[in-house]
């Protein structure tokens, strides 16, 4: 039986991320600082410690280092995740308080230390075991801290998109291709059907944590493993760890025919 949780089980994010860098600019650093600000207003991040549990391609570790937090830890089970942080890293924070670390989130243990901030956006719901994952990266937060974290909602077509990210995930690339052009695709019709100019949808994508809408695309598509939750699950479940909800932003509710999307919340540690 394959181990869900094992890093030969999971969709090549790394390499994704490795390409999305290829994209960055000063407007897509801008905008994830702007993401960040968002989830820690009044400069909530300055002069603390941070966690990045599934740092990707690095952007949101840079947009911290930006925002002042005194030092960072920036960990993915993905060898290619981790080398595309460092590399990001090491270019645009030279000699910052930062480390980045090929670490599974399972592996973390709080002896090792843990953080004012824990931050895992849109990561755990990809893990093999969502609930341990969340369980694991909350208990990395310090009495008192911060813990950001995004999953994916709970919707009416999980089921089929659990199937289509395990079949996109397993396929050779020339395969994938078509499947993310359709994909592509009928959401341009979708929009233009709507009269939902998709340039427009395209361009300000970034303003979404500096995203690629193409990256993101492929990176949904492949997304797997793949669980979800509705809001008020993760608000009882976390609430249970010992965390008071302080704030969260909700997407809203639909079917989910072209993605479910990622709820976001912060949680204080009681």
């Amino acid at each position: 039986m394959t181990d869900l949780t094992a890093a030969e089980s999971h969709f090549a994010f790394g390499e994704n991320w490795k390409s999305f860098l290829g994209t960055l600019d000063d407007e897509r650093i801008t905008q994830a600082e702007a993401g960040l600000r968002r989830l820690f207003p009044g400069g909530e991040l300055k002069g603390k410690t941070f966690l990045d549990i599934g740092s990707g391609s690095g952007l949101s570790s840079l947009a911290a280092l930006k925002l002042g937090v005194k030092s960072l830890v920036a960990t993915d089970i993905d060898r290619h995740s981790v080398e595309a942080t460092a590399g990001l890293l090491s270019r645009l924070a030279p000699g910052g308080p930062w480390a980045a670390e090929e670490r599974s989130v399972f592996d973390l243990a709080p002896s090792d230390g843990r953080f004012d901030v824990v931050y895992s956006w849109g990561v755990l719901h990809h893990t093999g075991d969502m609930w341990r994952a969340v369980e694991t990266a909350a208990s990395m937060v310090k009495p008192g801290g911060l813990f950001a974290v995004a999953l994916y909602r709970k919707t009416g077509m999980c089921g089929f998109w659990k199937i289509e990210k395990r079949f996109y995930s397993r396929a050779p690339r020339w395969a994938q291709t078509p499947i993310r052009w359709a994909y592509m695709s009928a959401r341009f019709v979708t929009d233009f059907i709507r009269f939902k100019p998709i340039i427009r949808t395209i361009r300000n994508y970034r303003s979404q944590r500096g995203m690629s809408w193409s990256h993101d695309a492929h990176d949904w598509l492949g997304g797997y493993p793949y669980e979800s939750a509705a809001p008020p699950v993760i608000r009882e479940r976390i609430s249970a760890m010992g965390f008071s909800l302080e704030r969260e932003f909700l997407r809203p509710a639909g079917l989910g025919l072209w993605g479910s999307g990622c709820d976001e919340f912060v949680f204080r540690k009681r």
